[in-house]
């Protein structure tokens, strides 16, 4: 985390660790309002790369899952970066400033992804640069975010990952009434001291739970080689480009969807219990025969307890079997509706 921007958080009465906001002070007060009223975040659980050059879009169109063409100073997009045997090492959220492009991803992943990319610039001019310090990304969300950014930006985007540029911050929209900010440390201490006057400081932990209330996967270390892109649904958030060129793994990724049968999908559930569910964790049913019937890839303490999580597994098990968190005598998954068609 950029220090300057760390020591203006924690004069917020932010309780930080490992450079990530836990919270202001009230961590369950603060997910309730998270799904209740307008809260504002620090992004700090995610880090940023950037890619400048005049090869960098082609760069990244020949490395990416989704055309990057389609990105622009308007339109932002969910990516991932694929082993050759199609199993994603990394998500991202990606967008282009008019002059670079920007890569966010979970920031466990940041210095390793950095340099498997760099590894492959070659002769391209393009710089590839994680700029994680330099780059501060705020989120805000609930009933009256687009009227606050109205108020202080001027203009909102409106559809899902639409994207707007100020004279010094973009937003981009992520889903409904949630937008990402991206600011320089010196203008994000004004922007949040704008912001928190009318929306409530809140912790990582309530980013994540509304990522995975929308169905947007990120992968993380322990889950870094397991899916193929639609099983974690992101032929279903915009995040793979079908009429597109090659790129690692698109052999796999097209046959699958062109002569395969998807046999796994991503389903969003909740469970009870205090045990904290771990991304990488395995889900056991009956059908299964003793075998895991899917995983979890990501989690987080839910509104009025308990967790949520996004988890990927056998279709067949979903639809007609009870599924079971770590063993079949572990807690039972409850299914929830995710916001789009599965």
């Amino acid at each position: 985390m950029n220090p300057d921007w760390q020591d203006f958080l924690q004069q917020q009465h932010a309780h930080l660790q490992d450079g990530v906001v836990q919270h202001f002070g009230d961590s369950a007060g603060e997910l309730v309002a998270a799904k209740n009223n307008t809260v504002l975040c620090d992004l700090s659980q995610f880090g940023t790369l950037k890619f400048a050059g005049e090869d960098a879009q082609t760069f990244l169109q020949n490395m990416l899952s989704s055309d990057v063409r389609e990105v622009s100073g308007q339109h932002a997009q969910v990516s991932s970066l694929n082993s050759p045997k199609g199993r994603m090492l990394a998500t991202f959220l990606v967008w282009y400033t008019g002059a670079d492009y920007y890569l966010q991803l979970p920031r466990s992943l940041c210095a390793s992804i950095h340099k498997k990319l760099s590894m492959y610039v070659l002769r391209a001019k393009v710089k590839a640069e994680n700029v994680s310090e330099q780059q501060i990304c705020i989120g805000l969300a609930g009933e009256g975010a687009a009227a606050l950014l109205q108020q202080h930006f001027g203009s909102v985007p409106q559809n899902a990952m639409a994207a707007v540029q100020g004279d010094n911050a973009s937003i981009i929209c992520i889903g409904a009434r949630r937008f990402q900010i991206n600011a320089t440390p010196q203008h994000a201490t004004d922007l949040w001291q704008k912001l928190s006057a009318a929306a409530r400081p809140v912790g990582s932990a309530c980013w994540d739970w509304l990522n995975i209330r929308n169905g947007i996967p990120a992968i993380t270390p322990a889950t870094q080689e397991q899916f193929v892109p639609q099983m974690a649904n992101l032929d279903l958030v915009g995040g793979i480009g079908f009429k597109k060129g090659c790129y690692p793994g698109q052999e796999i990724v097209a046959r699958m969807q062109y002569l395969g049968k998807l046999k796994r999908r991503m389903y969003l559930a909740h469970i009870g219990g205090d045990t904290a569910p771990q991304p990488g964790d395995e889900l056991f049913s009956a059908d299964m025969e003793g075998q895991s019937s899917g995983m979890v890839v990501n989690a987080a303490p839910a509104p009025g307890g308990g967790y949520d999580l996004l988890a990927v597994m056998q279709i067949s098990s979903r639809e007609t079997q009870t599924v079971h968190i770590r063993s079949l005598e572990g807690v039972t998954l409850d299914f929830l509706p995710l916001p789009y068609a599965v």
